[in-house]
This record gives C-alpha cells, structure tokens and sequence, in this order.
C-alpha cells in the first residue's frame, strides 16, 4: 500500500482515545482516522461530532475506508464487526484478547478465505511487540516455552499489596481509578484476561489453535494475608504467571500465581508492567519487558499494526503451517503450596506426591504435587489457597494425552 490509508474506528474509550493521540503526534504512519462508531449518543466527547457516527454500516461499507480499527469490549459484537470488515474487502487491527481467543481459528480461516490481513499485537501484553516477533524471529527457532506477566492490572495490585502494604480492596480500588481495571474486575483477578492472551500466544509459538476454555486459570482473588506472610517469611512475591510449554510432544498451558523468589528476574516486573520470558534451542532464553496496561501503551501497539499494514503485513502463521501439528493437554503435574484454615478437609491423599507441611496459628500448610485438573478443581474452593510453588516443576502424568487442539 502506498497511498494514505482510511481509518474506521469502533470504539473511543481509553484505547481508542490513547490511538487517535499517538496517530496524531507520529509522522512517520500514512493514516487517518476518518469515521470512529460509538453506542453512547448521550456521552460528551473532546471531538468534533462530525467524525462520530452510532451506525456500524456507516464504516463497513465505506469504499473509501481501508482498516477497521475494532476497540470495542463486548467479544460478540467485535466478532462481527471483524468478520463483516474482512467480508467487505477491508484489513482489521484489534486488541480484544477474548475475541481473538474464542474466535482465532475462524478468523485465521476467513483472512485466507478474503485475502485480508487481521493484525492484533496490542491484545497480547499491551506494548510489548511479542506477536510480531513469534513470527518473524522466532519463525524458524525450536520454542520449548513462553511464560510470564500477561495481566498489568493484577500486577499493580499485587506490587501496591507488597511494597505499599495496602489491602487487597485497596489495591484493586487504585487500580480500577487509574483504568488498569474495570469497575468489573474479575476478568482481570480470576485470571480470565491472561487466558485468552495466553491462548493467542500458544498459535503463534506453537502453532496450536486452542480454545480458551480448555485452558485452566486460577487467579489471585483467593491470595490470603497468610499467603503474604508466608511469601515475605521466606523472601518470595506472588505474581500472576501465565505459561506454556512443549512437554513431551505436548502444549501444556495454565494460568495461576506464584511465589516468585526474589532474585528471579519476574520479582522485579512492577506495577503495570508485563513480561514475557520466551526459550528457544537456539535463542534461548529471552525476556520483553513493558507496559501491559493504559490507553497510550496499547494505541502504540495498534498504531504499530495500522503502520504494518502500509507495508502490506500479516501474519503467516508460520508454527501452524509448517505442521509439526502438537496437540494441547492438561494431563500434567505440578508442585503447589496450599494454605487453608485446619478445619478444611484437606490431607495429603489430595496429592500425586505429598511433600510435607506444617501448621501455626489456625492455619495450615500442606506441599506437594497436583494434576492440573486438581489444581483447578482446589482453586474453585473459598476455603483453600493453592499457589505454584517457587521452583516451577511440571511433569507429565502417564494418562493418555487428550487433544484439545482446535482444526482449522
């Protein structure tokens, strides 16, 4: 593409906002947002009403519109307005994680189908350019694991819970005010949001089209001041890691925290920064720090995708289509801390292997390693806590491997 590129815009909350200021203090990116698509007619805004239209058709068939720039937050609605863009000829940059995640084999289909590009590298980790490098530096590396912060909101709470000493409530009331979290939060503290950024991830490091919801997440909204005092008694910190990793020919993926060892290098990722660890038999081990939250850090993503596209850039898909064809399961182990109150009913049978415990002050400890059907069965509990242990240690179980890899 050579010419100056037409922008439709769904959507003008933090993002949207964040997009329209970063396209318009750059030089460098041939683009202009010509009509954005709000469903708020009642709601002040600091542009001119002219650029605002509340009829999705108004963008979707404008000839003279190129990308459909989609920030919406309703999954359901985006798809459709990504399927009818690409329908209509026109590209898509999109940062909506559950949409992708629910819908990322179709959409890999209809881009073939419509020989239009959908680009979406603000969804995963806010600024961190992780997507485009999957494809393009690690496109021919043997990836053995990605791994890491994929949630900004849950970890400016717990950096506020730790080095601020203040309250879980608090923490998350701060967040929420500063828009790293929605007045709604569970997607954020129950794990759901570095789920679904974790299920784009595993296409483009593995090749694996993976629906969400074989994906097990566990999230922080159980975390206890026991918790916390056991982390700082023994120099750990709680983060929120999301992983996957090749495991005997295998995709095993989860989401849960973890006490963090001060000296790994995860600890020292605060506030609303992500990072992401990714490992390789040739690159080895590499690690993307940034901004996992906030308007301009994730305008700066999409705009970085608007640019791509006046280069004529997709995505190829390039583990999936080289066809190693590794299928994902949950038939794995892991080491976990579980604390709970004595009265819980809670014994070391619960364990494939029990490793120890002890008990002080109404509160008990039990270690050990679980299947990760356990791990998720206990994380639905109000009375227990589970954590990955500091020394991460996953083990495939003998169980037959059940494949929840996605056709397309």
């Amino acid at each position: 593409m050579k010419k100056k590129l037409k922008i439709g815009l769904f959507g003008f909350g933090v993002v949207g906002h964040g997009l329209y200021h970063v396209l318009n203090e750059t030089h460098g990116v041939k683009a202009e947002i010509k009509r954005i698509c709000v469903k708020n007619k009642n709601k002040q805004r600091d542009l001119d009403s002219a650029i605002f239209t509340f009829d999705k058709n108004d963008i979707l068939f404008d000839s003279d519109i190129d990308i459909v720039v989609e920030l919406i937050d309703d999954a359901a609605a985006a798809f459709a307005i990504v399927k009818s863009a690409l329908e209509n000829g026109k590209h898509v940059v999109t940062a909506n994680k559950r949409m992708l995640a629910e819908n990322l084999g179709e959409i890999y289909e209809l881009q073939r189908k419509h020989n239009r590009s959908v680009l979406y590298e603000g969804s995963v980790c806010g600024s961190i350019p992780i997507l485009r490098n999957l494809e393009e530096y690690y496109d021919n590396d043997l990836i053995t694991s990605i791994e890491g912060i994929f949630n900004g909101s849950t970890n400016y709470i717990l950096t506020k819970v730790f080095e601020e000493k203040k309250s879980y409530a608090e923490a998350l009331k701060a967040a929420q005010e500063l828009g790293f979290a929605e007045s709604d939060p569970s997607l954020d503290v129950k794990g759901f949001d570095p789920k679904f950024k974790l299920t784009i991830a595993i296409a483009h490091t593995f090749g694996v089209f993976v629906k969400p919801e074989n994906i097990i997440n566990v999230g922080i909204d159980k975390i206890s001041a026991v918790d916390l005092k056991y982390a700082k008694e023994n120099n750990l910190t709680i983060k929120l890691v999301a992983r996957a990793y090749k495991l005997e020919g295998q995709i095993v993926g989860f989401v849960a925290p973890q006490f963090i060892p001060a000296d790994h290098m995860l600890a020292s990722v605060r506030n609303e920064y992500n990072a992401v660890l990714v490992e390789g038999a040739f690159a080895e081990k590499q690690v993307f720090i940034g901004k996992g939250a906030g308007g301009y850090p994730t305008g700066s993503a999409v705009l970085s995708d608007i640019s791509a596209l006046t280069f004529d850039y997709r995505y190829e898909y390039k583990k999936f289509t080289q066809g190693e064809g590794f299928s994902f399961t949950n038939n794995a182990k892991v080491d976990v801390v579980i604390s709970f109150h004595e009265k819980s009913a809670i014994s070391p049978t619960d364990f494939e292997t029990f490793k120890g415990g002890y008990q002080g002050n109404g509160h008990q400890y039990m270690t050990g390693s679980i299947t990760l059907e356990t791990l998720q069965s206990l994380s639905k509990r109000d009375d227990i806590s589970v954590i990955i242990a500091p020394q991460l240690s996953l083990v495939a179980t003998e169980q037959k491997v059940a494949s929840f890899a996605l056709n397309v």
